[in-house]
Protein backbone atom coordinates (compact mmCIF):
# COMPACT_ATOMS: atom_id res chain seq x y z
CA UNK A 1 0.00 0.00 0.00
CA UNK A 2 1.74 3.81 -1.13
CA UNK A 3 1.79 5.23 1.80
CA UNK A 4 -0.21 8.88 2.06
CA UNK A 5 1.31 12.06 2.34
CA UNK A 6 0.41 15.60 3.51
CA UNK A 7 2.28 18.74 2.75
CA UNK A 8 2.62 22.14 4.81
CA UNK A 9 4.30 25.19 2.88
CA UNK A 10 6.39 27.21 5.08
CA UNK A 11 7.92 31.00 5.18
CA UNK A 12 11.25 30.35 6.17
CA UNK A 13 14.63 32.08 6.00
CA UNK A 14 17.08 31.35 2.99
CA UNK A 15 18.95 28.66 4.64
CA UNK A 16 15.44 26.70 4.94
CA UNK A 17 16.58 25.83 8.74
CA UNK A 18 14.00 24.04 10.65
CA UNK A 19 13.77 26.35 13.51
CA UNK A 20 12.60 29.48 10.89
CA UNK A 21 9.48 27.05 10.09
CA UNK A 22 6.77 28.18 12.19
CA UNK A 23 3.40 25.37 12.36
CA UNK A 24 1.61 28.21 13.72
CA UNK A 25 2.32 30.61 11.10
CA UNK A 26 1.76 28.42 8.30
CA UNK A 27 -0.96 25.92 9.61
CA UNK A 28 -2.45 24.66 5.97
CA UNK A 29 -1.70 20.88 5.39
CA UNK A 30 -2.38 19.87 2.00
CA UNK A 31 -3.59 16.31 0.95
CA UNK A 32 -2.41 14.79 -2.28
CA UNK A 33 -5.76 15.40 -3.73
CA UNK A 34 -5.84 17.77 -7.24
CA UNK A 35 -8.28 19.95 -5.45
CA UNK A 36 -5.45 20.39 -2.51
CA UNK A 37 -2.84 20.66 -5.26
CA UNK A 38 -3.82 23.89 -6.99
CA UNK A 39 -4.85 25.24 -3.58
CA UNK A 40 -1.14 24.83 -2.81
CA UNK A 41 0.02 26.17 -5.94
CA UNK A 42 -2.38 28.83 -5.13
CA UNK A 43 -0.75 29.78 -2.05
CA UNK A 44 2.92 29.64 -3.67
CA UNK A 45 1.63 31.95 -6.23
CA UNK A 46 0.29 34.80 -3.70
CA UNK A 47 3.55 34.44 -1.51
CA UNK A 48 5.62 35.54 -4.47
CA UNK A 49 3.32 37.73 -5.74
CA UNK A 50 3.45 39.42 -2.47
CA UNK A 51 7.13 38.96 -2.53
CA UNK A 52 7.23 36.78 0.54
CA UNK A 53 9.20 34.64 -1.38
CA UNK A 54 11.44 34.02 -4.49
CA UNK A 55 11.45 32.17 -7.51
CA UNK A 56 13.86 32.70 -10.69
CA UNK A 57 11.66 33.19 -13.86
CA UNK A 58 12.84 30.31 -15.54
CA UNK A 59 12.28 27.78 -12.37
CA UNK A 60 8.42 29.02 -12.09
CA UNK A 61 7.62 26.12 -14.71
CA UNK A 62 9.17 23.43 -12.82
CA UNK A 63 7.75 24.91 -9.06
CA UNK A 64 4.19 24.34 -10.95
CA UNK A 65 5.06 20.69 -12.52
CA UNK A 66 6.48 19.97 -8.89
CA UNK A 67 3.22 21.19 -6.96
CA UNK A 68 0.55 20.07 -9.57
CA UNK A 69 1.98 16.42 -10.62
CA UNK A 70 4.56 15.41 -8.85
CA UNK A 71 6.20 15.58 -5.47
CA UNK A 72 5.54 18.99 -4.71
CA UNK A 73 8.39 18.88 -1.89
CA UNK A 74 10.34 18.94 -4.82
CA UNK A 75 9.58 22.59 -5.60
CA UNK A 76 11.29 23.88 -2.65
CA UNK A 77 14.79 23.18 -4.09
CA UNK A 78 13.58 26.36 -6.85
CA UNK A 79 11.87 28.39 -3.82
CA UNK A 80 13.96 30.85 -1.99
CA UNK A 81 12.80 31.94 1.50
CA UNK A 82 9.63 29.27 1.07
CA UNK A 83 9.41 25.80 1.73
CA UNK A 84 7.39 22.68 0.97
CA UNK A 85 7.56 19.32 3.63
CA UNK A 86 5.87 16.38 3.09
CA UNK A 87 4.55 14.21 5.78
CA UNK A 88 3.95 10.75 5.84
CA UNK A 89 0.19 10.58 6.98
CA UNK A 90 -0.22 7.18 9.46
Amino acid sequence: MKEKKAFVFFNCDEEKSQTSMNIFYNSTIYSETKKARKELLAKVDEELKEGRIQVAAENKAKVDAAITEGNPADASQYITYGSIEAFTII
